[in-house]
């Protein structure tokens, strides 16, 4: 795989998330219960905080070091979502979006700027990048998705 190929697989994902929640309103947004207590909304700044993460730790795989463990540093990913849930419930939905198209952009550009043979093979650069994006992605995209067709029965039963 190289970069427009790695970087198509990334768009893709993307769009698919970005459809998951397409034409909702801001109350469906809000919702709580799409994932656990999780709303789109959350999702949303879950998704972009680990974007935040992969903008953080690409650059030190690529000059040859080691990102921290998130074990030793916040007591695991689980305490880590938890610290940065609570920072985020404070955002309204529009500070949500914005900062998830700004850090999205930022990110691509930083991908543009990534040597191609980072992009080549099965790297340390290609597993964070796939664990902290499109592998991410795709998971919340099928929750999405779920809540919604849950919804939409639910909507269809009282009818």
């Amino acid at each position: 795989m190289n970069r427009s190929q790695l970087l198509k697989r990334l768009d893709d994902a993307w769009k698919a998330l970005q459809e998951s929640y397409a034409g909702l309103s801001d109350s469906e947004m809000m919702e709580v219960g799409v994932t656990r207590a999780w709303s789109v909304k959350d999702i949303i700044a879950h998704v972009t905080w680990w974007e935040e993460e992969a903008l953080k730790h690409l650059p030190i795989i690529v000059e040859g070091g080691r990102p921290p463990r998130y074990s030793v540093t916040y007591g695991g990913i689980d305490a880590f979502n938890a610290q940065k849930t609570m920072e985020r419930k404070r955002l309204s939905l529009e500070d949500v979006l914005r900062q998830q198209d700004e850090t999205h952009s930022r990110l691509l550009e930083y991908l543009e700027s990534v040597p191609e043979e980072y992009f080549k093979g099965d790297t340390r650069f290609r597993r964070r990048l796939q664990l902290d994006t499109y592998g991410h992605y795709a998971r919340h995209t099928e929750a999405i998705r779920r809540w919604r067709r849950k919804i939409l029965a639910g909507e269809k039963k009282r009818d």
